[in-house]
């Protein structure tokens, strides 16, 4: 799918591709969540945890590929597109819609009939990117945040989009 200028690439992540997927999300979930989170769950986002996750998620990472180098990255497991990250230099140059579409997609295909997803309370560019996307804000609730010493509860917003089920195809 080409995103503006650039040639970008939709595909399964690889192992390979973990160490790239790591970076991206420990930058990106920095510019999103500092300050916005507790310093409980901060404290356990080290690179590190982002590593192991990358790894362990391979499976369900789909990677956007620009250039020969990954460009961003989401993650959906059954009916949530849990993660969806853009390197900075490729963000406002359409990889995360074709991230995001690729997620509805996926969702579809797994035959549900809407997706959702979670953004940090104070995250406003996302706010904005998802509501742009067609995505509708159902308030606010206490998402449990996975980590290593046991859920950590994060203020954030939830968002559902229908999926077409002709999508799936």
């Amino acid at each position: 799918m080409p995103a503006d200028d650039q040639n970008v690439t939709l595909r399964p992540a690889r192992p390979a591709d973990a160490s790239e997927v790591a970076t991206i999300w420990h930058d990106g979930w920095r510019d999103g969540h500092l300050g916005h989170v507790s310093d409980e769950l901060l404290a356990v986002r080290t690179p590190e945890s982002f590593a192991s996750r990358a790894a362990q998620r391979v499976d369900d990472t789909v990677v956007a590929v620009a250039g020969g180098a990954v460009a961003g990255f989401v993650m959906v497991v059954t009916d949530e597109v849990e993660q969806v990250y853009v390197s900075a230099r490729h963000r406002g140059t359409g990889v995360a819609a074709a991230l995001l579409a690729e997620a509805e997609r996926l969702v579809a295909a797994k035959g549900h009939g809407q997706a959702w997803l979670a953004v940090v309370a104070g995250n406003e560019r996302a706010r904005r990117f998802y509501r742009r996307n067609g995505w509708t804000d159902e308030g606010l609730f206490d998402y449990r945040a996975s980590s290593a010493t046991g859920p950590v509860d994060v203020a954030a917003h939830r968002y559902v989009k229908r999926v077409a089920a002709d999508q799936a195809g």
